[in-house]
């Protein structure tokens, strides 16, 4: 497998690199260099003896039609898509995918008898990796959402709301977005406790208070990707009873959020988990058949 360049670029879609075993999966983004999903997805196909290699593509801004374009006469089977390409995808895509209409976002895409099949993993990913971190259901707990205005936390708000969650409080600092959120949610949902926390709420007491009311409390903002970012959370936040899963990840170590989770001596996970399981369920949608999700576990260690 190639492993001279961390990327391919979207001009080279045009006449792709022969590789072996042939480049046949993709994940797309822009920047791309950082993701860590060949290490994941190659292991897998190896394991199941595929003869396919998953590569990074990096896509500009307004080009993902092209591109998709372009796989589908690579021969490519399958594409996952990551910043900033989501939204740009969801209109790409000759079919959807139920849930990923519904989140507005498409970051699974597979090909096949040449039409392009739109998929969001980001929800199912969460509600498995959440039952492995904690060995609870969604269902059953009081759910408090940082950042529920953007891709990430729309999926998790949506997914927990169709999973039977009932106690929901977002956070995120345009009250837009939330008010739109919650005119969405609230015909559909009309048993779900909503509660809305807006602007700089998160920085203050008012957080503290709703943090009294929740069992698990999910970072979807970016804050924590490096080193200098503000806490998520104010000093002291955290209970030692609290469910905490970061949707980021830093390679080589801990974000602050994680930090402060086990100071507290609260139970914890980062956004690993949810990458490695929201590529097992890509894997199912390319193959119909189930991913080997400790190969591919012991592949993302592997390279973090």
């Amino acid at each position: 497998m190639d492993v001279a360049s961390p990327f391919y670029t979207f001009d080279q879609l045009l006449d792709f690199p022969v590789l072996t075993p042939p480049a046949r999966l993709a994940v797309i983004g822009d920047p791309i260099s950082h993701s860590k999903s060949p290490q994941m997805h190659n292991p897998a196909l190896m394991d199941r003896g595929i003869d396919a290699q998953y590569v990074r593509v990096q896509v500009p801004v307004g080009s993902v039609a092209e591109a998709f374009r372009r796989f589908r006469e690579a021969g490519f089977l399958g594409i996952n898509v990551t910043i900033p390409h989501k939204f740009e995808a969801l209109e790409a895509v000759d079919e959807l995918d139920p849930l990923a209409e519904r989140l507005g976002a498409v970051n699974t895409v597979a090909i096949r008898d040449g039409r392009l099949f739109g998929y969001n993993t980001d929800g199912p990913g969460f509600l498995r990796s959440l039952k492995e971190a904690f060995q609870v259901e969604v269902k059953d707990l009081r759910v408090l959402i940082l950042g529920a205005g953007g891709g990430a936390g729309k999926a998790v708000l949506q997914q927990s709301a169709m999973a039977g969650c009932r106690h929901l409080t977002l956070v995120n600092r345009s009250s837009e977005k939330l008010q739109s959120l919650a005119a969405d949610l609230r015909p559909l949902y009309p048993d779900l406790e909503l509660t809305l926390l807006m602007g700089e709420d998160w920085k203050d007491s008012t957080i503290r208070t709703a943090l009294m009311e929740t069992d698990l409390l999910i970072n979807a903002t970016s804050l924590g990707m490096k080193e200098t970012d503000a806490p998520a959370l104010p000093e002291g936040a955290i209970l030692s009873r609290h469910l905490i899963y970061d949707m980021v990840y830093r390679a080589g170590g801990e974000t602050p959020l994680i930090r402060q989770a086990r100071e507290a001596g609260a139970r914890c996970t980062d956004g690993m988990s949810l990458l490695l399981h929201q590529g097992a369920v890509s894997f199912e949608h390319w193959f119909n058949r189930p991913a080997p999700l400790e190969v591919m576990r012991a592949g993302l260690q592997a390279a973090v």
